[in-house]
């Protein structure tokens, strides 16, 4: 349905209602008081539209203590930040041993900086107490006896549960007082497990379910619990989650594991041990805690933990340290002489911990139940995968099951707080509603002209695209050895590939040029010699590149991507040998898909009567989609990436993008006003010159911003920062938009389950298109949660949609229908995504962006780059380096063309030609996931011209 009057005002916009749980209206809810202020918009109304299913959510109810909590404030003044684990077991130890008279009952901590406790702690009148905790790691104490901690605790409020109480039901604002409350009651019910297993922010990890997936890794089942406030009622948020945990024993052993190799001389440098290879394991293990061996009092032995540094470059019998008592001698000669411990493999490397010591890698121990917290291996991602995932039954019985876990009612912190969790009852009951699919419109010529999905899926059969765009001349470049890629395979691959164009309306394909490439060459100068060769044969440059990739090849990949996007401005299309390989139809039909849309073709489009708020013709929308993605773990010093995305065409089917580079994880979008602006100018000069709108009726009365990768956190930070700069870029163009602001959440816990199988779709799950505002929704703000794809594999999330801003002061139903139908409108399937396209697309925009960099020049964004080499290059350097699309791809779908693989691969190519009168397209055979392809497009044909 199209918005109401906007409310004319800013944020939040009029007061508006929370949900009444007894007997909710239709869709209306309460109105809330004026003294009730909110982050975001104030909720409008319910949505009504869809047909209600009966389903489970993976919370539980939880009661509100209430007794005052007394939170206080823990610093050790003497220390620097120490590790949460001996955070918690020096509390532990001042609590249990140190002071247990003033800790009864026990309070609860963080592990940093919050301790709360039921009582106020006994300090004689004063607001702080500094204690002296002794605690030794050793288990047998040394001579110097166990090292003595200061830690202050110093009182710094009281929380009343009663706020909480007034907050879920719609009668207090969401201000600090209700954060902290919430904090305390996670605090609360994290206390037990984080005392007894590994832990991880918000989860815990058990060795009853464990798998080991090689390279020194096995992976842990652990649970996720959050509470979290919903409409009248306070949830516990329960999950299973999976823990990336070192391989405990020898830590030779696991270094060998990690290099894949079983003679312990392969880490011997005298063996020929690669110092790049080094390095690498070095990234792996540096941070690990080790245990190390010596006799101690009595003939006991002690164990000494110790966190290791680095790898050293030279081998223990190699490798000299100076004696306190003046000589030298090497590592091997001292455990030989000193420790009687002659070494078994003194031509080994050994580690250097973080006191200066060097330890051979034989005698070092790697206990049980250290989180890897690095970035996990590519090639391990699938393992890791194949654990995770579980089909949406069996997620719910390990939930169950997990409770026996957690113990709520064991738990001697929840009993003191006075908290019970109401498990007996089971998962949440909740009433969803699944949303009508939109209806899809294709080409003339199709026998099927619109469709319907189902289950968030259709197919291409006898359906021709919207508005296809000609392929005229074509090359094949392939990268895969003759032998093993064929010339019975490349016509089987180019007989496949015209007859898909020809069946979904493209004009029948000529023959192309084909060639054999080796991918150790310069990949730049090879596509540039095939496109000379296309010249000379047809006196004009080729419209499309199809590169065949071998197994492995993500480094030619890349070269393509960045020749077709950036230096030569030609299409380029990607596949992997092994999948075209006598490839089925249903697989050129997909990579059709994608090279439509890169030569500035249009698919599909929404029918303007599902979608009427993006067709309305009195209020012209663009639709955006924002997206920051940030370095991986250990990769200081590289920057973020952000982009912007947004459609031109009134159908909002057409998009462009624009991605810019700024400091490292900062989430705000720093250029979001320049980023605006430009995309704004395009979609103006689209109208004028290809929908052919005066110039008055070209600017949008609408902009739909729909913001990725926010964290509730942050929610303020985007009303205060990025808000600013759209309104300034709209003011430099002299428009006046009203708009509105919605942030997509998928970093969530929050799953959905049919309680029935008639329900259920078949891979289990709820069918798409189910969506929940009412029992989990937040008690004041506009969200809902909606899930608009359907199940393939394990149990689909959710998306958490939260209307941070709304001038155009949309309905429940509006949002929620437009989100729905903007999940079908991605170009490169045809199946509904779990995220509306524009952030999808800003998604892949985002991790493309390392495309933009010259694979020959001297940034090099590979997880192999060393930690000196990450060190040489400042934000400048990145920002000088990252270079701007090729003029003619800058209008066109790039980036519908993204080689999906489990290992996140890099993509980016130019095309090889100086001057172009045509597009050129580069079909780049790439071996990769089945279900994807990668595909870059060139410049815009001469039938569709440019529009800026």
């Amino acid at each position: 349905m199209p918005p109401r009057a906007a409310p004319g005002r800013g944020r939040g916009g009029p007061s508006r209602g929370a949900p009444n749980r007894a007997a909710p209206a239709p869709n209306t809810a309460p109105s809330l008081g004026d003294h009730i202020s909110t982050i975001g918009v104030k909720r409008p109304n319910f949505g009504s539209t869809g047909t209600p299913v009966p389903i489970f959510v993976n919370s539980f109810v939880t009661t509100i203590p209430e007794g005052i909590i007394h939170h206080y404030d823990v610093i050790s003044p003497s220390e620097k930040t120490l590790p949460a684990r001996l955070n918690m077991t020096l509390i532990t130890a001042l609590q249990t041993k140190t002071a247990p008279e003033i800790f009864t009952p026990r309070a609860v901590y963080d592990g940093r900086k919050n301790l709360f406790a039921i009582r106020e702690l006994p300090f004689g009148g004063a607001e702080s107490k500094e204690f002296d905790v002794a605690y030794s790691e050793s288990a047998v104490e040394s001579s110097k006896g166990p090292k003595v901690y200061k830690i202050r605790l110093t009182k710094v409020a009281e929380i009343n549960p009663e706020v909480l109480r007034r907050f879920i039901a719609g009668n207090q604002s969401h201000d600090n007082a209700v954060l902290t409350a919430i904090t305390a009651l996670n605090v609360v019910i994290r206390m037990e497990p984080t005392m007894k297993y590994p832990f991880n922010v918000r989860s815990f990890f058990t060795n009853r379910e464990t798998k080991d997936i090689g390279s020194g890794l096995e992976l842990w089942r652990g649970y996720f619990q959050s509470v979290r406030p919903a409409s009248g009622q306070m949830l516990i948020n329960v999950d299973i989650s999976t823990g990336t945990m070192y391989k405990p024993g020898s830590l030779l052993n696991l270094c060998l594991s990690f290099i894949n190799k079983q003679d312990p001389n392969a880490l011997a440098p005298i063996r020929g041990f690669p110092d790049r290879e080094r390095l690498r394991l070095q990234r792996f293990i540096s941070g690990i805690r080790v245990l190390t061996s010596h006799p101690g009092p009595g003939g006991k032995v002690v164990k000494t933990p110790r966190i290791v540094k680095k790898l050293t470059a030279a081998a223990a019998n190699k490798l000299t340290f100076t004696l306190r008592e003046g000589g030298s001698m090497t590592v091997a000669d001292y455990f030989r002489t000193t420790q009687n411990r002659p070494l078994k493999y003194p031509d080994v490397i050994c580690v250097e911990v973080g006191s200066g010591a060097l330890i051979p890698l034989e005698l070092c121990e790697v206990p049980a139940g250290q989180i890897m917290r690095k970035q996990v291996p590519p090639e391990k991602t699938k393992d890791v995968l194949d654990f995770a995932t579980k089909k949406p039954r069996d997620r719910l019985e390990s939930i169950k099951k997990g409770l026996s876990v957690l113990e709520y009612g064991n738990s001697e912190y929840v009993r003191q707080f006075g908290m019970h969790v109401d498990v007996q009852s089971g998962p949440l009951k909740v009433q969803a509603r699944v949303l009508p699919a939109p209806v899809l419109r294709y080409g003339a010529g199709s026998r099927q002209p619109s469709i319907t999905p189902r289950n968030g899926a259709w197919n291409m059969v006898d359906k021709r695209f919207y508005k296809p765009v000609a392929v005229d001349r074509w090359v094949v470049v392939i990268y895969e050895t003759e032998r093993r890629f064929d010339r019975l395979a490349a016509g089987d691959m180019i007989s496949g590939l015209i007859n898909s164009c020809r069946e979904v309306g493209k004009s029948k394909l000529p023959s192309p040029t084909v060639r054999w490439e080796n991918g150790q060459g310069r990949i730049s100068e090879q596509l540039k010699t095939a496109g000379a060769e296309c010249v000379a044969k047809h006196k004009a440059p080729p419209t499309l590149i199809v590169v065949i990739l071998p197994e492995g090849g993500n480094d030619i990949y890349t070269a393509v991507k960045h020749f077709g996007d950036v230096t030569m401005g030609v299409a380029t299309q990607c596949m992997k040998s092994s999948k075209c390989f006598r490839a089925k139809p249903q697989y050129y039909a997909n990579v059709c898909l994608k090279i439509n849309v890169k030569l500035g073709g249009i698919n599909t489009i929404p029918d303007p009567a599902s979608v009427s708020v993006l067709t309305d013709p009195q209020f012209p929308t663009i639709v955006m989609g924002a997206d920051v993605i940030h370095p991986a773990p250990g990769s200081d010093g590289r920057p973020s990436f952000t982009a912007l995305v947004a459609n031109v065409d009134s159908n909002s089917a057409k998009y462009i993008a624009d991605s810019r580079v700024q400091a490292s994880r900062q989430e705000m979008i720093e250029e979001l006003q320049a980023m605006s602006k430009h995309v704004l100018s395009m979609y103006m000069r689209y109208r004028e010159l290809q929908e052919k709108k005066g110039a008055g009726d070209s600017a949008p009365r609408r902009i739909i911003f729909y913001r990725d990768g926010v964290s509730e956190g942050q929610f303020k930070q985007v009303l205060d920062q990025e808000l600013p700069r759209i309104r300034k870029a709209c003011e430099e163009l002299n428009i006046k938009p009203k708009i509105t602001i919605i942030v997509v959440g998928k970093r969530h816990h929050v799953r959905f389950f049919p309680q029935n199988d008639r329900d259920a779709d078949r891979s289990g799950n709820c069918p798409a298109g189910t969506v929940v505002d009412r029992e989990i929704s937040h008690p004041t703000e506009f969200d809902f949660y909606l899930q608009s794809h359907g199940g393939l594999l394990g149990t689909s999330r959710p998306a958490h949609y939260s209307v941070l801003y709304d001038e155009n002061n949309f309905s429940a139903d509006a949002l929620q229908k437009l989100s729905f139908a903007l999940c079908h409108v991605y170009a490169r399937s045809t199946r509904s995504v779990s995220i509306p396209a524009p952030v999808y697309y800003a998604d892949i925009v985002c991790s493309r962006a390392k495309n933009h960099y010259d694979p020959q020049g001297s940034i090099d964004l590979s997880e192999a780059t060393s930690e000196a080499a990450k060190g040489n290059s400042s934000l400048d350097d990145y920002r000088r380096g990252f270079m701007p699309l090729h003029r003619t791809q800058s209008t066109l779908m790039y980036f519908s063309v993204r080689v999906f693989n489990f290992c996140g691969l890099a993509q980016h190519l130019p095309p090889p030609y100086l001057v172009m009168v045509k597009p050129v397209v580069c079909f780049v055979i790439y071996q990769k996931c089945c279900t994807h392809i990668s595909i870059s497009r060139g410049p815009a044909p001469l039938s569709a011209p440019l529009f800026y």
